[in-house]
């Protein structure tokens, strides 16, 4: 049965209560601050003007994304394909949700606010040690932030290294998108990527 109203939903589901309803903030406070200075991994959600959602991984340096204030963060928008798909959904709807990840840590910073691209040049100058001055930079305005339980790592054991995939008995990024796209010729190799990659980081 299709569940197509809150009311369904609630049926089958309990209102959260204690700490799950009131962990909700909605400014950085110490320890949100700790968790993002040693995150150097994220995943960003933006969605377009047409409702398209989008979810992209971001990372650098543990705390490569700058804490300005309790309410305000910075992320580099570093090198990439130039697809350009969350600058162009934070341009069309201004909307982003951030999740934060450490390794080894299970647990998880939920942040969610408004945003926009900036050139601003004392906020790309926070990122000039990196390899590559980004070109632009995001600014998020912290509306909601939350630390989220270690249920979903510890059932995927994802730290876990001895379960770790063998990369050599994976295909290649360079494989599967010749397969994808009926490219012709050799696909390049991943050796051959990352050191491509490496020019770029």
């Amino acid at each position: 049965m299709k569940i197509n109203s809150i009311e369904a939903l609630r049926e089958l589901y309990d209102l959260p209560k204690g700490r799950a309803k009131d962990k909700v903030l909605t400014v950085l406070e110490k320890h949100a601050i700790h968790f993002i200075k040693n995150a150097p991994f994220l995943v960003m959600s933006t969605y377009s003007k047409l409702g398209q959602v989008d979810a992209s991984p971001r990372g650098g340096h543990s705390g490569f994304v700058s804490i300005v204030n309790e309410s305000k963060l910075i992320i580099p928008d570093a090198i990439g394909n130039n697809r350009l798909d969350s600058i162009t959904n934070i341009i069309e709807t201004g909307r982003i949700g951030l999740l934060f990840l450490i390794p080894g840590i299970n647990e998880t910073l939920r942040l969610n606010g408004s945003a926009y691209l900036s050139t601003h040049a004392d906020y790309l100058q926070l990122f000039s040690s990196e390899m590559h001055t980004p070109k632009a930079c995001i600014v998020v305005t912290v509306e909601e932030v939350f630390l989220h339980c270690a249920k979903a790592f510890m059932r995927s054991k994802l730290w876990d290294p001895s379960l770790f995939v063998d990369r050599n008995t994976f295909p290649s990024m360079g494989k599967m998108l010749k397969d994808q796209l009926g490219m012709a010729g050799d696909p390049e190799t991943r050796a051959a990527m990352e050191k491509r990659y490496l020019l770029d980081l």
